[in-house]
């Protein structure tokens, strides 16, 4: 049996930028991406912290340290620029891999410039900051 369990996330970012007329995704600073481990076209759940929308859309590599997090198409509506956003990747697992596994956590300032790459110690019960 396989378990779906965060793989990553980047923790309190800050929207730069929407774009109603883009096909759709979130545009996200290619760095970020690597750091997380999460792929470009990758599905991922964006919650809005500032409105509290939760959506689920795909990445698009941005120009890497730009710290670039754009809401684009129909996603583009659900935040303004400024909104504080919390980005996730989730991932299959089996028990066995499960036993090993901590979820990467990206952490940014509030320019979205990288200031710290942890992973949980467990995955259940550790919270950041």
């Amino acid at each position: 049996m396989h378990r779906t369990l965060l793989f990553a996330k980047i923790h309190n970012c800050t929207l730069t930028e929407v774009n109603p007329n883009y096909v759709g995704s979130i545009t996200i600073d290619q760095m970020l991406l690597e750091k997380a481990g999460i792929l470009p076209y990758e599905q991922v759940q964006v919650v809005n912290v500032t409105n509290g929308e939760r959506f689920v859309t795909y990445t698009i590599p941005g120009v890497a340290n730009s710290g670039a997090i754009e809401l684009n198409g129909a996603a583009a509506r659900l935040g303004i620029k400024g909104d504080r956003l919390i980005i996730m990747s989730y991932g299959q697992f089996t028990s066995e891999e499960i036993k090993s596994f901590s979820p990467t956590v990206v952490i940014v300032d509030d320019k979205n410039n990288l200031l710290e790459v942890r992973h949980y110690d467990d995955l259940l019960g550790k919270t950041i900051m």
